[in-house]
């Protein structure tokens, strides 16, 4: 997006993730490594539910979030908060104020959780990781604070009607969430997520069972 400090992740996750994987992106590096996922032997599927709430990464709110990272990093001594520990970062807590403290602690542990759920897909444990992308969402919420009421309303929604996980996706501050749903479950949840919206007086939001496909190539 112009005038947004983004990052790559967008851009080649369209142009090199494979059907039915996850990609494994190393910023740093630039390797990009597929992560077969194998959702439908495991018996679940995808469901993106559209919060309504339009977002715009340029309106300052990211880029006031980089910066506190950057804050974060040059007081923890590292390159990157990638190369912080988590023992580092509760040592310097008082240094580095509770606000910017919240934001390395987002980055340091949503690394982490990334690298628990490729072990797990990779073990053919992917059921397990629903409560990774759960704990996902409430550091996004908590500590990061890019969510809003409405995807915070739909992963509660969601996760109570049985969803493994749920949490928002894209950029923050508005767009929409995901949810790891048994798919026997699938229709429960849906109507889980329409009922709460429908309490609000607000029309239900858009949900839709998605699945990892080619990335965008030219056509001949």
């Amino acid at each position: 997006m112009v005038g947004a400090l983004t990052g790559i992740l967008d851009q080649l996750a369209s142009l090199l993730s494979p059907s039915d994987a996850a990609l494994l992106l190393d910023c740093r590096g630039g390797e990009a490594t597929p992560v077969a996922l194998g959702f439908a032997a495991a018996g679940l599927a995808v469901l993106v539910a559209v919060s309504g709430v339009h977002h715009n990464l340029a309106d300052g709110g990211y880029a006031q979030r980089r910066a506190q990272c950057e804050i974060a990093a040059q007081v923890l001594g590292v390159p990157a908060l990638r190369d912080a520990s988590a023992a580092l970062l509760e040592a310097r807590r008082e240094r580095l104020g509770p606000l910017v403290h919240r934001r390395a602690r987002h980055v340091i542990t949503e690394n982490a959780r990334v690298l628990d759920t490729v072990r797990l897909v990779r073990e053919g444990e992917a059921r397990e990781i629903g409560g990774l992308i759960t704990a996902s969402h409430a550091s996004l919420r908590d500590d990061f604070e890019v969510s809003v009421p409405e995807l915070d309303a739909i992963v509660e929604a969601a996760v109570g009607a049985g969803a493994l996980g749920a949490r928002r996706v894209g950029g923050g501050f508005g767009g929409s969430a995901l949810a790891l749903v048994p798919r026997e479950l699938l229709p429960q949840v849906r109507d889980a997520i329409s009922g709460t919206f429908a309490a609000r007086g607000v029309p239900a939001p858009p949900v839709v069972e998605v699945v990892p496909s080619a990335p965008g190539h030219r056509e001949a």
